[in-house]
């Protein structure tokens, strides 16, 4: 479905819409009234592309969109309102895929919902709903029947009211000092001075030409996915958690380099699928799945204990098959501890994942995109080694690398040789990680420690040294999280979250960010050059 698919001129006979509102439904609009959803954070149901994502609806423009799934229902747009307020008018303007019938509701929670008012007889024009009595901090949209072979597709939702008295009315400073760092054919970093809050700074708006392109938890940011030779405009702004938001920064003109732009993302985690699905509102593979599907990768990695406990070939099916299982055509995946506790080992990850777990008849293997070389590795090997001869995954290791033409190498297996997490440093990979280091592998991927670490470059000895590999530990892709121990000294984030590397790969470089499953950067690497 195109982003600007046009409405047809005139419907025979269109219907009225009924709004049924609930006995208390009854004061107008106050001349108090603000709009309250614009630029909040949202969550849906589904998306029907990464381009017509949740926040499309409530980023003020006509020309932008959400759209959920095709031909499915019901579906739900969720609009944190940032504050308990008191809601009197939701407003929809409607593209072509309209709701026949829908319902409007509200939470303190956002899990236990309370309907304010229903929809029953949508005729896909704007409706401007008033007189509402709803009290809430979260807004819930509910699709019940389409109107159309699509999904339901909304330029706008705005909901207007008041905010409660009580809550922080005053917003963040605007931030300062916003400059480009380093600037590829296809990315632009960005960094600026923290803004000051009379509570505190939740996050920043990046704005490229005046949209909003993401929200960084942290006071710095690398767009991707750009043109080349093009001259961009960005600004930033601050937020708070009740929902304020600053003046837009003074603007900065970034011109990316000239070069090829064959660039690609990628989507990477480990320590996915724990046994539950989304009818469980604490279950956080459903939620990182979402990420992965926003972030539209060119091909998806996972770093081991894709499904949990004993990874039995029911348990893929019943749960990881329910969420990342969507992205099985294009995934690289990599045994975990977990997969070896099946009996027969691996039995259930081998079958689940068919050709894809072995694609070269074993559970290593090498793969190419662009001009990247990626090497998938089963630690497993090494964590039950225990004689002199040289593994016969090491013997073709060596071998894979020498044959290796292309500019950039990255590697990826479970077991991380560095880790500050529960876990900690692991002695038994120590062979792999002095071969990436000797052979000067770009980026070394891990999991198994259920958190977020990511390293300066490093040398054999674990010492800062920019010769070295990149080590990511992104266990964090929906498995119970560890406890941290204290950082290394070549730690630069270290978080105990869920959420999913989004990796920006260019023919000589590359870029990481960790997304959280609100959508927001939690962090983000300065753009390494290929050794």
């Amino acid at each position: 479905m195109s982003p600007f698919r046009l409405r047809p001129f005139a419907r025979l006979a269109p219907p009225i819409a009924v709004v049924v509102l609930l006995p208390s439904a009854i004061a107008a609009t106050t001349p108090a009234d603000v709009l309250l959803s614009q630029g909040k954070p949202v969550a849906t149901s589904t998306v029907e592309s990464a381009s017509l994502d949740g926040d499309k609806a409530v980023d003020g423009s006509t020309q932008t969109r959400w759209a959920s799934a095709v031909s499915a229902d019901p579906q739900w747009l969720r609009v944190d309102l940032g504050q308990p307020s008191s809601v009197h008018q939701v407003k929809l303007t409607w593209e072509a895929a309209y709701a026949k019938k829908y319902r409007i509701e509200v939470s303190d929670d956002g899990t236990q919902f309370t309907t304010v008012t229903t929809v029953d007889n949508g005729d896909g024009k704007t409706d401007d709903l008033t007189g509402l009595q709803a009290h809430g901090r979260f807004l819930r949209f509910v699709g019940v029947t389409r109107a159309t072979k699509y999904g339901y597709s909304l330029w706008e939702l705005q909901a207007y009211g008041s905010p409660d008295s009580a809550g922080d009315t005053q917003a963040p400073s605007t931030p300062a000092g916003l400059a480009a760092t380093t600037t590829t054919a296809t990315s632009a970093g960005l960094t600026w001075n923290a803004a000051t809050d009379n509570v505190g700074v939740t996050g920043y708006d990046v704005l490229r030409d005046g949209q909003v392109v993401a929200t960084s938890a942290t006071p710095s940011y690398t767009d991707t996915g750009l043109a080349p030779d093009t001259g961009y405009s960005y600004s930033v702004r601050a937020r708070d958690a009740a929902g304020n938001v600053s003046a837009a920064s003074a603007p900065v003109t970034v011109k990316t380099k000239a070069g090829t732009g064959n660039g690609f993302t990628l989507a990477a985690a480990g320590d996915i699928a724990e046994r539950c699905t989304a009818s469980d509102a604490s279950c956080a593979h459903v939620k990182t799945a979402k990420l992965v599907e926003r972030m539209n990768p060119a091909a998806v990695i996972t770093m081991g204990d894709n499904q949990y406990d004993d990874a039995h070939l029911a348990d893929f099916k019943a749960y990881y098959d329910k969420t990342w299982g969507r992205f099985k055509s294009i995934t690289h995946p990599v045994p975990g501890n977990h997969e070896s506790y099946d009996e027969p080992k691996f039995k259930g990850y081998e079958d689940y994942f068919g050709a894809i777990a072995k694609p070269q008849g074993k559970r290593y293997y090498s793969w190419e995109m662009g001009n990247w070389h990626f090497i998938a590795l089963d630690s497993n090997d090494f964590v039950t080694h225990d004689d002199f001869a040289e593994p016969p995954q090491i013997t073709w290791l060596k071998q894979d690398l020498a044959k290796n033409k292309k500019g950039c190498v990255a590697a990826y297996y479970h077991h991380p040789r560095w880790s500050s997490g529960d876990h900690g440093d692991n002695k038994d990979s120590v062979e792999l990680w002095n071969i990436m280091t000797a052979t000067k592998v770009d980026l070394v991927l891990n999991g198994h420690d259920h958190d977020y670490e990511r390293f300066v470059p490093q040398n054999a000895d674990g010492k800062a040294d920019a010769n070295g590999p990149v080590e990511i530990v992104g266990g964090s892709g929906g498995a119970n999280l560890y406890d941290l121990s204290p950082a290394h000294a070549t730690t630069a984030k270290l978080l105990k979250t869920f959420g999913v590397l989004k990796l920006s790969m260019t023919d000589t470089s590359f870029q990481t960010q960790l997304i959280g499953v609100d959508g927001k950067v939690l962090d983000s690497s300065p753009t390494y050059t290929c050794h």
